[in-house]
């Protein structure tokens, strides 16, 4: 175990330093500057003043003085209709109980609702009008430049000077992401190079570099999928047909105060190891969050508004880096496993520790 420690602790300060923090910059960097100190090393930071000249900034905040909710958003995109992901937790793609056997875990994704905007960001922006529904704007295909196309003029189309660091390629996708308090992102990480900003309210990470693996006690679940009814107000959770499995990480960082106990005896590697990092993004603020980084995500807003982000992804680079990290995930640790429920356990022989 000490040795154990003694890697953890070298991987931290080579990941961030001898501070164990994520480093905050006050100007965006040169695309030399990027490329060398951050993303060679896959080493986050949070850059502030990068995205002061967006229009988004100020059109689309939450102005108390008006009645209405983001009022601009509300007009830009009166016509349109995106795709709202409904859940009865706000915890979407995440771990649920089986419906079947509450004792047993799945991987739940959201219901997914084609939605006039103005009524999905009704149910977004109020909360506590619907306890038993939460709503989130997560479409995470490139939605930016597709179902809000109409906002494409309040933000820049790339991030100039990591486009020019991660080698003159556009972003493979751009997402918008507007919540509420009640949504959460459960740990997992991307195979991208992301660029996350800020427009509205915080967002609240917590990270784990990809030496991390083992401490998050990946392992495969049936996949399901929440269905909604809007007559009855009700949601249902069902499996698909034929079962199909996801590996993700068993490890929820933030238990209820009654299941902490039972959480730490489930996984000591991650409640015992040592502390994830946390960081804040606000408003105006981007996170360079790199490629293989685990990452869990909550968000607020002081101002009754929403929370709203855009962010970049970028394609990353399969290299020696990715060859390394994923030899890192090839390792089998027995004192991981965790036994599938037994009604899938004779279903499937893949390996419980891939992702």
């Amino acid at each position: 175990m000490e040795e154990i420690e003694r890697l953890w602790s070298e991987v931290r300060e080579l990941s961030l330093g001898n501070n164990g923090t994520v480093e905050r910059l006050q100007t965006p960097p040169t695309p030399l500057q990027f490329l060398r100190d951050f993303v060679n090393p896959n080493k986050p930071c949070i850059i502030s003043n990068a995205i002061n000249h967006w229009p988004a900034l100020s059109l689309w905040a939450h102005h108390q003085a008006h009645q209405a909710q983001h009022p601009y958003l509300s007009r830009s995109l009166s016509s349109s209709t995106v795709s709202l992901h409904l859940t009865p937790s706000g915890r979407a793609d995440a771990l649920a109980p089986l419906p079947s056997s509450p004792s047993s875990l799945c991987f739940a994704s959201a219901h997914v609702q084609r939605t006039p905007f103005p009524d999905a960001l009704r149910l977004i922006a109020s909360p506590d009008d619907h306890p038993a529904l939460v709503a989130y704007a997560q479409q995470q295909n490139d939605c930016f430049r597709s179902e809000y196309s109409a906002l494409a003029g309040d933000c820049d189309a790339h991030v100039d000077w990591a486009t020019e660091a991660f080698g003159g390629a556009l972003p493979e996708a751009v997402n918008l992401w507007i919540g509420n308090h009640r949504s959460h992102t459960s740990f997992h990480k991307d195979h991208y190079e992301n660029l996350y900003a800020v427009v509205s309210g915080e967002k609240h990470f917590t990270l784990l570099p990809p030496t991390d693996v083992h401490r998050l006690y990946i392992r495969e679940y049936p996949a399901a999928t929440y269905t909604y009814s809007s007559e009855t107000g009700e949601f249902d959770l069902e499996v698909e047909e034929p079962i199909r499995y996801v590996p993700w990480c068993s490890v929820d960082p933030f238990p209820p105060p009654e299941k902490l106990h039972q959480e730490v005896s489930k996984f000591p590697l991650y409640f015992n190891g040592p502390k994830p990092f946390q960081c804040t993004v606000k408003a105006g603020e981007i996170l360079y969050l790199p490629s293989m980084w685990f990452h869990h995500v909550r968000q607020s807003s002081a101002d009754g508004g929403c929370t709203i982000a855009v962010n970049y992804w970028y394609d990353m680079q399969f290299d020696i880096k990715y060859a390394y990290f994923s030899f890192l995930q090839s390792i089998h640790y027995p004192s991981l496993r965790l036994p599938l429920p037994e009604k899938f356990s004779q279903e499937t022989d893949s390996d419980p520790h891939s992702l």
